[in-house]
């Protein structure tokens, strides 16, 4: 649907938005819009919600966080380019900002993990790629860097 169909005819997109619970508006100068009932967006919290708990609990146990290695390359199948100890970095930071999902409403920062850690494997997938950024820099040691 439209912005102008929008600001147009507002009633049956709101009749609209009730019967198919999430409406996409589209415009032309801006970024595209989701309209959406309070009950879905309070449902969607609750299914984030509950994700980021169960995947809490799982990594708490031994065995459930085998079941989360073991189910990953599924998931993320890059994963199998990580070494086992980034693999478990991984995870807890994944866990991390799923939770940060749901107490922040901040979802950047998953984005940001599953791409930071996707960027890697794709690193470590090209051994030439990796031969040329693990090398040693050239020169001397131009000293302690200072935090900005």
């Amino acid at each position: 649907m439209s912005f102008s169909e929008l600001s147009k005819n507002s009633k049956r997109v709101a009749d609209t938005v009730e019967r198919a619970r999430r409406v996409h508006v589209t415009r032309r100068d801006g970024e595209d819009l989701y309209l959406t009932t309070e009950r879905h967006d309070r449902q969607r919290e609750e299914t984030a919600d509950v994700t980021a708990r169960l995947f809490a609990a799982l990594i708490s146990s031994d065995e459930g966080a085998r079941a989360v290695l073991l189910a990953l390359p599924a998931v993320f199948p890059w994963t199998r380019h990580l070494s086992a100890e980034e693999v478990r970095e991984f995870v807890v930071d994944l866990v991390d900002a799923t939770r940060d999902v749901v107490e922040l409403d901040v979802h950047a920062g998953l984005h940001r993990v599953i791409a930071e850690w996707r960027a890697t494997a794709r690193v470590l997938a090209d051994p030439d790629l990796t031969a040329e950024l693990t090398a040693p820099l050239p020169g001397d040691d131009h000293g302690e860097v200072v935090e900005p």
